[in-house]
């Protein structure tokens, strides 16, 4: 199985692997993934094992291994074109995965997409200012719930025979594994920790302003007693390190730990799991903490939640923020107008939400 190259499309294909699994006890999944996602794999009860590969890796190189292993079927969960070429070229007789030109010839089994499938489209930005310059309130569009993510990868999974009914997207994390972690970042045993991430890695367009954030983290905190683990990559640390500091000297007694950087993946799921809730733009990280049970409050601006909101949709543990605005969503990188689908998200609302959600008394 050809696994998805970003963080939050991953969590979103557990659901279709755990219904591969179900349908198919005994057989042998292997997982092709990248380098950057392997830790997400570990413990997980649909694979039987992982294969890597890096940025390094030619194609030739990871065609040599996939065809070492003989495989019998191949699943490009991907819509790329070289995800399918990998299973043409590595021989397998049976390769699954949906039709696009320039790649349906090297599959076995197209499969097209479901009626209610809904693509993610960027609107121009002169569409996205004729939009907010009509008169009236424009209608938001309402998706099924089926047109969710996740059912477009167990439609995939559902032409090989499996169950296409809907799951809620799971990452396995031990307990030994939260308790390890704990003692790497040497946190309070007796602490309430809440999870802040402020970053996301598609663009400033999905990223709530930081000073909102902060005044978020503060009244939380002063009405909860907890603590804040602050989460982002390395190109994160600006920002992440502007709120902690701003956070410490409002509760020097019980300073934020600023993690950008500073985590691998396994860490951060274990960090995630350990926290009551986590408060974040749309991201990566959103998805993992929902896939491990943790409540979620996520802000959502030029991106649909009806497409990619965190868990399975309608999860009672999972909260999302959207500002009623005629240009949202949009799936641009950076907004080119006035920042409205954010900017209208108020703090007030936001702590409420935290407040409602989280696991904090």
């Amino acid at each position: 199985m050809r696994g998805v190259n970003w963080l939050g499309d991953a969590i979103l294909t557990t659901p279709a692997l755990l219904r591969l699994r179900e349908r198919f006890p005994n057989a042998g999944i292997t997982l092709l993934t990248h380098e950057k996602l392997a830790g997400l794999w570990r413990h997980h009860p649909a694979m039987d094992d992982v294969m890597v590969f890096s940025n390094r890796d030619s194609l030739w190189s990871v065609v040599s291994r996939l065809r070492e292993r003989q495989f019998n079927v191949g699943l490009a969960l991907p819509n790329s074109h070289r995800a399918a070429l990998e299973l043409w070229l590595a021989r397998i007789p049976r390769r699954v995965g949906y039709a696009a030109p320039l790649r349906s010839w090297l599959l076995t089994d197209r499969v097209q997409p479901r009626a209610d499938f809904v693509r993610m489209r960027k609107r121009s930005a002169s569409e996205v200012r004729g939009l907010v310059q009509s008169p009236g309130p424009a209608p938001r569009r309402t998706l099924p719930p089926a047109a969710h993510h996740i059912h477009h990868y167990l439609h995939l999974a559902a032409s090989l025979g499996t169950d296409p009914g809907p799951l809620r997207p799971r990452v396995e994390v031990p307990d030994d594994e939260v308790q390890a972690v704990k003692q790497k970042f040497s946190l309070s045993g007796d602490a309430r920790y809440f999870g802040l991430n402020p970053g996301a890695e598609y663009g400033p367009a999905k990223r709530w302003p930081k000073e909102r954030f902060l005044e978020v983290g503060t009244e939380v905190q002063r009405r909860t007693g907890c603590r804040w683990l602050i989460f982002g990559g390395r190109s994160d640390a600006p920002l992440t390190s502007e709120i902690a500091s701003a956070l410490r000297e409002r509760f020097p007694s019980a300073p934020p730990l600023d993690l950008a950087g500073k985590t691998t993946l396994r860490d951060l799921c274990a960090l995630l799991k350990h926290c009551r809730l986590l408060l974040t733009n749309d991201s990566g990280p959103m998805h993992v903490a929902a896939a491990l049970g943790t409540p979620v409050v996520a802000i959502f601006g030029s991106t649909s939640p009806g497409l990619t909101a965190p868990g399975l949709p309608g999860h009672s543990r999972c909260f999302v923020l959207q500002a009623e605005v005629a240009c949202s969503p949009c799936f641009l990188r950076e907004c080119p107008i006035d920042f409205r689908c954010m900017k209208q998200i108020e703090v007030v609302q936001t702590v409420e939400a935290v407040l409602n959600t989280g696991e904090w008394s």
